[in-house]
């Protein structure tokens, strides 16, 4: 999509916005049929959202709403977990869990460290995919390889075991710059899926905008001045005053998260990485 194209589709107000979105969403269900789709759902503000207009969208289609995945990286917050149960309660969510557990079973804690060669064959290979040559590494879910095993192998398996032939991601194009170029439909090799796109035209001013105008719930960290929540061992707070209170405009929204992965994101969405 070319840069005038995203100007205009970011330009729009927040009720265009809203049914573009829905238009995306109900494309990709008459074309997938939301058996053969999922929905990445992290419980954070960008994918609560996504999850709204799929089910807004599905309500007017007259169709079931897609299954969601959680990937659960090894060290996520408590109040994360309880916004999880909450809505997929609230909104009878078939939500399923995404672990990678022959990682994660191997640490009684983050930091632990761990030996490749007690891994199965499949993460092994993988780690030969990054390159990586040590014996062990630290089980750390944001880390280069880390966030590899934990995140985009733990979502692979599971796209693999589900069939998935779509999954919808709540990326947006403002939020990272590696993510400037993507489109609302794009096709992934590995494995073979459509990824699905759908509030790339959002920003974060929008975000909450919408949140507050529609009384969507979202986690309590929110408000306690987190703007971008990851991992809990690598996810700090910029502020004290409430996300949606900051200058949003003119500071960068993921400065809280660890710098680390934002500086490799290109090379871990080569990967598969959302």
């Amino acid at each position: 999509m070319d840069q005038n194209e995203m100007e205009k589709l970011m330009s729009m107000g927040l009720e265009e916005k809203i049914e573009y979105s829905k238009k995306i969403i109900k494309k990709a269900i008459e074309e997938y049929g939301s058996d053969n789709m999922a929905i990445a759902w992290t419980g954070g503000k960008d994918s609560t959202t996504m999850v709204w207009h799929f089910r807004e969208a599905c309500k007017e289609l007259g169709k079931p709403m897609p299954k969601c995945m959680f990937i659960d990286e090894g060290y996520v917050f408590e109040e994360i977990w309880d916004m999880f149960n909450k809505l997929k309660d609230d909104w009878n969510l078939d939500a399923r869990i995404a672990k990678n557990t022959d990682v994660s079973d191997k640490a009684e804690k983050v930091g632990d460290m761990i030996k490749v060669s007690t891994l199965n064959e499949r993460n092994r290979q993988e780690i030969e995919v990054l390159e990586f040559t040590e014996e062990e590494f630290p089980f750390e879910p944001e880390s280069f390889v880390g966030n590899h095993l934990m995140k985009t192998v733990a979502m692979n398996v599971f796209l693999e075991d589900n069939n998935v032939k779509a999954l919808a991601t709540a990326i947006r194009w403002d939020e990272q710059e590696a993510r400037i170029e993507e489109d609302y439909f794009s096709e992934r090799r590995v494995p073979p899926h459509m990824r699905i796109q759908p509030i790339l035209h959002f920003k974060e001013r929008d975000i909450w905008d919408f949140m507050f105008k529609y009384k969507v719930p979202f986690c309590e960290l929110y408000k306690q001045g987190y703007r971008s929540l990851g991992a809990k061992g690598s996810t700090t707070k910029m502020s004290d005053i409430p996300a949606w209170e900051q200058d949003l405009e003119n500071t960068y929204e993921r400065a809280g998260r660890g710098q680390g992965k934002e500086e490799i994101m290109s090379k871990l969405r080569d990967l598969g990485y959302m």
